[in-house]
């Protein structure tokens, strides 16, 4: 199926003109809007715009879906091949971008996506696809589940458009996709965009251009820029000065590199610029403020910074929109070919990683993290690995006390609480190996720990907190530095209560009891009064569950009975933990008006700060709580609503022991095939995560609902 050649059917469901479109710099597609217009009224799914580099294959997508979804999703690929973002990354993302959450596999996400475009009529752009597949056309071992991806949007059912943009044509048998080879501009339509410009296009010379240059679209735009400021808008002069440059059948390649040879010659300071905005990714975050590209002029002096940065511009050589800037991949594979090869390759990358830094000053919301995330990627690219650790564990501001480690929040720790844990595991797997020793080894570890932990995996979690106590114990012995021996001390606290917690998720209750009891034997000074609490509502719980009453009444009213002060000495993930914790304890002691007070104060603590695993636990102890008095109508809705939560944000044990409570609920209705089915649940997740003695536990309960059958 080859665009162009085979007749279709005109389209009539409110079809989109080229004068519907209000970009003035979109022209000459006429053709290829009417093209699509058929294809998407035939009932096309999947369209791949098929061209060489510059045509105007990505302008032609985004337009057509702005105009005729309003908005639509975007799957950016990098250009280059060892860059590229996992789709699961990507399709995570979007289906947040979409007001949903990820499931817990990617073929779970899948179905969710299938699921929304069903009910919605959203468009999809994935752009740039060619990096992605192999000589053959075929996607390359690392990144075939785009095939999975690409047969979800293909399916007849939905109410979506995608459109590809790819230079390669794909080659997968099992992928339905109509193919569109998108020509260049027609003559007329370089006239237009030259006029628009108010450059004189009564000369031969344009149409020689045109010709020259196969009618490519950014050739368009860059000729036109360096006409209108360096030839005073005389194509003629430019076409008798440079039509000798380049053969007739160049592709744009040719051009951006001519372009860059005579810049460099014409303007030294934009030239370097141009080169090194292309350590830039232009992925996860599409964009860079305009400070972004100042902070690569550091050899020119600051009041040239925006006449450097608009010499660009009026060249068409940056993209610009709303204030944000980005370049043409075509240009920026030019550009970082260039800028590799020169002396500024490592500063440039320190200059944008730092730039990333200091732009973000507080996490609140997921873009926030993800440009701060983006230094993590500059120092990679240069391979110092030590300060691609260093981005992990940077604070910034946070209304919860981080003590000994410079006060706010780390980007780790920013990147779990807004469900990205994904890419801090990425990230220090990546870097885990290369980083020496000290400090921040430490806290890799950690963050890989707590990463784990969040997503279910408690082996993996266990066995990075071990990592990291080896390696406290190790640093203790050699490091003197009083600072560095407070932060040590305090992060060989907190691997206690990580570890401590993931054996309370395992059931393993002798081995948690000793960590937290460790814990407390160690948290004598006021210094530490905050793991020192944290110790008392785990310990709590712990006894409460070994019929250790006195002792668990003790430690709960330690950690109840606590001042406004002693509370602001906690971070969040402990504040919601005390509710949860205390709530469970309370529960097991009988004391059921304590148990909902908890568990209520758990659930407005965690609207108040986005905290969906907090509430989530919190709601599955109301529905527990609310069975035990019979109230069998609410509890189902707590139960509902927990689930639903867990699974959307993919807190594996949390969800193995919601599917345990709703079926201890319908056990105790008396109906025991919904019994029977929501332990199963359980029982499988819980194998997923290595619990046996959890698997053990659901599989008593199970086992009675068997026997009271018989009975």
């Amino acid at each position: 199926m080859v665009g162009g050649k085979t007749p279709i059917e005109t389209a009539t469901l409110e079809p989109i003109t080229q004068k519907s479109i209000l970009d003035k710099n979109f022209v000459g597609r006429e053709e290829a809007i009417t093209y699509l217009n058929n294809l998407d009224s035939q009932g096309e799914k999947v369209i791949l715009i098929h061209a060489k580099g510059g045509v105007g294959k990505t302008t032609l997508a985004r337009n057509y879906l702005k105009q005729k979804f309003g908005s639509y999703i975007e799957f950016p690929i990098a250009k280059e091949t060892g860059n590229i973002t996992p789709v699961e990354s990507l399709l995570e993302e979007r289906l947040r971008q979409l007001n949903e959450e990820p499931g817990r596999e990617f073929g779970v996400s899948l179905e969710r996506l299938r699921q929304k475009l069903q009910a919605e009529r959203i468009g999809v752009l994935i752009d740039n696809l060619e990096p992605t597949l192999d000589e053959n056309g075929k996607f390359i071992k690392p990144h075939r589940l785009y095939v999975e991806l690409l047969r979800v949007l293909a399916d007849p059912s939905l109410q979506s458009l995608t459109l590809i943009t790819s230079r390669d044509r794909l080659h997968e048998s099992d992928v339905s996709v109509w193919y569109y080879l998108l020509e260049g501009l027609p003559v007329n339509a370089w006239q237009q965009y030259f006029n628009s410009r108010s450059i004189q296009t009564n000369s031969p010379a344009l149409s020689a251009m045109h010709n020259a240059y196969g009618g490519n679209a950014k050739a368009m735009e860059i000729i036109a820029g360096a006409i209108e400021v360096d030839y005073i808008g005389n194509v003629e002069q430019y076409w008798q000065m440079n039509q000798g440059d380049l053969l007739v059948e160049a592709d744009l390649r040719d051009l951006v590199t001519s372009q860059l040879n005579r810049l460099s010659q014409q303007h030294s300071p934009a030239f370097k610029l141009l080169c090194r905005l292309g350590c830039y990714r232009y992925q996860d975050i599409a964009t860079v403020p305009i400070n972004g590209l100042f902070s690569l002029l550091w050899d020119v002096p600051e009041p040239q910074h925006r006449r450097v940065v608009n010499s660009l511009r009026d060249r068409s050589l940056v993209e610009l929109q709303n204030g944000e800037y980005w370049l043409h991949p075509v240009i920026r594979e030019e550009a970082i070919s260039r800028l590799r090869a020169s002396e500024d390759w490592e500063t440039a990358n320190r200059k944008a990683a730092e730039f990333w830094t200091e732009s973000i000053n507080k996490i609140v919301i997921i873009k926030e993290a993800l440009q701060a995330f983006e230094a993590y990627y500059h120092y990679l690219a240069i391979y110092d690995f030590e300060a691609a650790c260093s981005v992990i564990v940077h604070t910034r501001q946070s209304k919860w006390k981080w003590h000994n480690l410079g006060g706010g929040e780390t980007l780790s720790t920013s990147l779990r609480r807004l469900g990205l844990s994904q890419k801090i595991i990425l990230a220090g797997t990546q870097i885990i190996g290369n980083v020496l020793r000290g400090i921040s080894l430490v806290s890799i570890h950690m963050s890989l720990a707590q990463g784990y932990w969040f997503a279910g995996n408690l082996s993996e979690s266990f066995k990075e907190y071990k990592n990291a106590e080896n390696l406290v114990v190790e640093c203790l012995h050699t490091n003197t530095n009083s600072q560095d021996v407070l932060i040590l001390n305090r992060l060989y606290r907190s691997l206690l209560v990580g570890s401590g917690i993931c054996k309370i998720d395992l059931l393993e209750m002798d081995e948690a009891e000793e960590f937290f009891l460790k814990l407390l034997e160690i948290c004598q000074q006021k210094y530490y009064y905050n793991f020192q609490i944290e110790a008392y509502y785990a310990l709590a719980f712990i006894y409460s569950t070994i019929s250790f009453q006195e002792k668990a009444q003790d430690f709960a009213n330690k950690s109840y009975n606590l001042s406004k002060n002693d509370l602001d000495e906690l971070n969040e993930w402990a504040i919601g933990h005390r509710y949860i914790f205390l709530g469970l304890t309370y529960k097991n002691l009988g004391d059921i008006q304590k148990a909902f007070l908890m568990y209520n104060q758990a659930v407005t603590f965690a609207d108040d700060n986005h905290y969906s695993q907090i509430k989530a636990r919190a709601l599955t102890g109301l529905a527990e709580l609310h069975r035990e008095q019979q109230e069998f109508e609410t509890a189902f809705s707590y139960h509902s609503k927990a689930i639903e939560l867990l699974d959307k944000i993919g807190a594996k044990c949390d969800l193995a022991e919601a599917y345990y409570q709703l079926g201890l609920t319908y056990q105790k209705m008396e109906e025991l095939e919904k019994s029977k089915e929501n332990f199963d649940k359980a029982i499988r997740l819980f194998r997923e995560i290595e619990a046996p003695k959890q698997v053990e536990k659901v599989q008593r309960a199970r086992d009675d609902s068997k026997s009271n059958q018989i009975e």
